[in-house]
């Protein structure tokens, strides 16, 4: 029994291990390359850590092609997309979890539609959309076309963690004159961190990397988003990989900090929004 015990544990570390390289090489190597002069790029075997190490890489990546514009509009775009999805999908969600109206479960059913559709076979209808209200080639065009793709997911997520809010707090509220507003701002959203830090972060990832409709509604380099100037700079520079690999690191910040300020709540909010492995 213990033989068994002991070999199913070193199986299991085993997995684990290879699960970890499996993630964990292809970091190294985008790491390592980002810190590699050109010459050793290709170099055979490849060093643990390129000696000599430069930062020659992520300067020409900050100074050429207009980097630093198109992590702005990134920023930009991101924040406002993420402000917008959980400002929209946790009302929605409120009205389905705690509000009574005709046709609530209809309602809820249809929204979940846009979970199923897969976004390539919106492209064609979201871009006549955008020449028609004049967004091609803007910005909000993007915010907007994301806040919509991400609305049905988040509302279904919070939607779930708003009904595990104590009802027994709402009647307290409306017995001392709370309007389903003030119990929606004071009472429910109070309560659901871990849910709303999960809609931040799945909203920021999606809006920040998202590179199709972003590469199809903008055409001003002006107005280009940071995975289209990376793939723009990785075409123009065929053979820059240490400069591609150190925009794309750059471009990692945000996330790791965006992940490091809510990984608490986060970590809470995959078992009270449903999410689990």
């Amino acid at each position: 029994m213990k033989k068994s015990r002991l070999t199913m544990r070193i199986l299991s570390y085993f997995i684990l291990l290879l699960g970890l390289g499996v993630v964990a090489v292809p970091i190294w190597y985008m790491v390592s390359t980002a810190f590699k002069p050109q010459t050793m790029v290709f170099e055979l075997p490849p060093q643990i850590w390129p000696n000599p190490s430069t930062l020659d890489n992520f300067v020409k990546a900050l100074t050429t092609d207009r980097f630093g514009l198109y992590f702005w509009n990134s920023l930009k775009v991101t924040l406002a997309t993420t402000t917008l999805t959980v400002l929209v999908s946790s009302m929605l969600a409120y009205a389905f979890a705690r509000l009574k109206f005709p046709g609530k479960e209809i309602l809820f059913y249809i929204l979940l539609l846009g979970m199923m559709v897969p976004p390539v076979m919106l492209i064609i209808p979201q871009f006549i959309v955008a020449h028609k209200l004049d967004l091609y080639n803007n910005l909000w065009g993007l915010v907007l076309v994301y806040v919509t793709m991400n609305i049905s997911m988040q509302t279904f997520l919070l939607r779930g963690v708003f009904e595990d809010v104590p009802r027994d707090l709402e009647e307290a509220a409306m017995i001392d004159g709370g309007s389903p507003f003030t119990i929606f701002t004071k009472i429910v959203l109070p309560l659901s961190g871990p849910g709303l830090a999960v809609v931040v972060i799945n909203s920021f990832l999606y809006s920040w990397e998202e590179y199709t409709w972003a590469n199809v509604n903008i055409g001003d380099s002006i107005n280009r988003t940071l995975p289209i100037g990376i793939a723009l700079f990785q075409s123009e520079h065929l053979t820059e990989w240490g400069q591609v690999f150190a925009a794309s690191l750059i471009a990692l910040i945000p996330v790791v900090l965006v992940f490091i300020l809510f990984q608490r709540y986060f970590v809470q909010g995959i078992s009270t929004t449903g999410i689990k492995g």
